[in-house]
């Protein structure tokens, strides 16, 4: 008597999952952020605060437009608050106050690019700074969608394993946090230029995964870490080239190239920095300059984040926090065990960084250790309902 066997789940199909759900989580995030916003007063009220720009007075005439529904405006402008304000604030005037400069570019300039041109004729319907608001709102939702597609490719590549891929990639769309992914905050742009450049770092596209972490480091200044994972492949291409083949030009070749992209991935925070320097410090007097300008390395955003927001190494461990410490455990604790299961699993990989792996790890991790391998390592498989993957 034969078996029906079930119909297989190519990897397309798990995408389109992945992507509903992310969609759905979007929607339903949006119903509840309404539901309680009619329920409940916001506890932040900085969302009026709308003084005329000082530096940009070219955004002045949009904004003293007549609007057709205004209450339509009021409702998205309500919602702009926290760090919203100074994302859809730098959008509109551009850099005007020294505090402004602890939000990196990325999402300022989408917003205004996105609220000057296909959103701009909303600006006589809901007013110029709504439309700016709801530009940051498209933007972030997108991205989030983007960066759970990019999620689901990562997880494929690296686990081999479509189902596993997946399940992680729902996770993702429906973890915690997920009220920042859909906020103005630069959570979702963040992911997306995150998880899209070690996709293709994985898949052995190196210059197209530095221009991806360089834009995760125009979103938010932790993208400047993202280096480290050029920097670890680097190290373990360099050691298979000069140790293992005795190959010295190679080596070299490596070396040089991962220093390079590693420079292209800091570049925007530098940049930013120097910009900064140059509008805040530049042509002043020494009695006129602000501390930060005085230093031997003057980093604005380390003095900016240390002076308005107390925010700096270990600050943050402090008594007053601990309801925030309880109130993210369950995560945390999620967190710590995966990573103590995963040590205690993989010791001597974990220990040796990599470079004493068994057999089965160096299959698992082929572009790690032979990036010969890392075109057929990226390919494409079926995978069936009993796991098996077909080529």
């Amino acid at each position: 008597m034969a078996i029906n066997k079930p119909p297989a789940t190519t990897n397309s199909d798990n995408e389109r999952i992945v992507i509903g759900s992310a969609i759905a989580s979007r929607l339903l995030l949006l119903f509840l952020i309404v539901f309680w916003r009619f329920l409940l007063s916001p506890y932040d009220t900085s969302a009026s605060l709308n003084p005329p720009c000082l530096i940009n007075p070219s955004s002045l005439p949009l904004s003293q437009q007549p609007v057709l529904f205004p209450q339509i405006g009021s409702a998205i402008e309500s919602s702009i608050v926290w760090d919203g304000v100074y994302f859809v604030r730098i959008a509109q005037c551009g850099y005007e106050y020294e505090k402004s400069y602890a939000f990196l570019p990325l999402l300022p300039f989408c917003i205004s690019l996105l609220s000057h041109t296909v959103l701009l004729p909303l600006v006589p319907v809901i007013g110029h700074r709504a439309v700016l608001g709801l530009s940051g709102y498209l933007i972030n939702n997108i991205a989030f969608v983007l960066a759970a597609r990019y999620l689901f490719r990562l997880s494929l590549v690296i686990l081999k394993d479509a189902e596993a891929a997946m399940r992680a990639s729902v996770l993702f769309c429906f973890n915690p946090a997920s009220i920042f992914y859909s906020s103005l905050y630069t959570e979702s742009l963040y992911s997306l230029f995150s998880l899209g450049g070690l996709y293709h770092l994985m898949s052995g596209r190196r210059s197209v995964s530095a221009l991806w972490l360089a834009l995760s480091g125009c979103a938010r200044s932790n993208g400047v870490l993202n280096a480290g994972y050029i920097c670890f492949l680097t190290m373990h291409w360099a050691y298979d080239a000069l140790f293992l083949k005795k190959c010295i030009r190679k080596g070299l070749q490596v070396l040089i190239s991962g220093a390079l992209n590693c420079v292209f991935i800091f570049a925007p925070f530098i940049g930013f920095q120097a910009y900064g320097y140059y509008n805040i410090c530049s042509g002043r007097i020494p009695e006129e300059m602000r501390p930060w300008c005085k230093a031997r390395v003057p980093l604005l955003y380390n003095f900016v984040q240390s002076h308005y927001w107390g925010v700096g190494f270990l600050k943050y461990f402090r008594f007053k926090q601990l309801p925030n410490f309880l109130l993210a455990s369950p995560i945390l604790s999620l967190a710590f065990f995966s990573i103590l299961h995963y040590g205690m699993s993989k010791t001597k990989l974990l220990f040796s960084v990599g470079f004493q792996p068994m057999d089965d790890d160096r299959n698992s991790a082929a572009m790690l250790y032979f990036p010969e391998r890392v075109s057929r390592s990226s390919t494409p498989h079926t995978t069936s309902s009993s796991g098996l993957q077909e080529s």
